[in-house]
């Protein structure tokens, strides 16, 4: 181990390893939108808080609000799996995310769903792991 690499090791003693499989979790309805059921990943245990990442995915029967919103966070980016969705960002216009599709959230851009397939999966990227909505 060199030293940089210990260095970073004791700066990051309450971040752990961890890993979770499919099989091994549910997706639950107790997210941030009605419409949509979320499968926590384990990332925001594992990082003490620093980070949250979830698979998101469409729930059958529920509509969407599209309500503009805007999150304090650090860091935010989705990737698409599966499906497709459309967002309206502030500044930015509306943008159709497909199945590959990444898209970096600017750190309070207010944004807003406008439609989702039924099909919809996506991965969620979030610092930090708490943070705050607003639709202001």
């Amino acid at each position: 181990m060199t030293s940089s690499t210990s260095s970073a090791a004791a700066t990051d003693t309450a971040m752990r390893f961890s890993v979770q499989h499919a099989n091994d979790s549910t997706f639950v309805h107790d997210g941030l939108r009605p419409y949509f059921e979320y499968r926590d990943l384990g990332i925001k245990d594992a990082t003490a808080g620093k980070a949250v990442m979830h698979v998101i995915r469409a729930h059958a029967g529920h509509q969407l609000t599209g309500e503009w919103h805007r999150h304090e966070v650090q860091l935010q980016i989705v990737y698409v799996l599966k499906g497709w969705v459309t967002f309206e960002y502030e500044g930015q216009g509306e943008h159709t995310l497909v199945a590959g599709t990444c898209v970096h959230q600017a750190p309070g851009i207010r944004h807003r769903e406008i439609a989702h397939s039924d099909d919809l999966e996506l991965i969620e990227i979030v610092l930090p792991g708490d943070f705050k909505t607003f639709t202001d």
